[in-house]
């Protein structure tokens, strides 16, 4: 199974990426002049097609997983995420997989910090 459909139900969109470019968010038109008609979304908030999603990181982070061949879907990790910084939660099987992970997290566009404080190794 891979990150995607284990930890959000979702099989990968098509086009999806792991650091697409952030759509246009459109305002209410009585709310901005027409200059500012979209404003931009924050990094952080990125889905895997460039839209708004809350959870847009860790969305981003486990594609990113399931497109590296030596992170196999660890079934005992989760991904979440708080504002820019990537959550890992559970168990991974060594120290070498963990350090793989904190690395492809910090390289998905909008991560400022990986919390592995909640990770055991073993």
């Amino acid at each position: 199974m891979s990150w995607l459909k284990r930890l959000f139900g979702l099989e990968k969109p098509q086009n999806a990426q792991v650091n697409p470019a952030p759509q246009a968010v459109p305002q209410a038109a009585n709310t901005a002049p027409a200059s500012t008609a979209t404003q931009s979304i924050p990094p952080e908030r990125i889905g895997l097609n460039g839209e708004y999603d809350q959870s847009g990181l860790a969305k981003r982070v486990a594609l990113a997983f399931d497109q590296d061949q030596q992170l196999d879907d660890v079934d005992t990790l989760w991904v979440a995420q708080t504002g820019g910084t990537v959550v890992l939660k559970g168990k991974v099987p060594s120290q070498e997989i963990l350090n793989k992970m904190v690395s492809v997290a910090r390289s998905v566009n909008g991560a400022t910090a990986v919390d592995t404080a909640q990770v055991q190794i073993g």
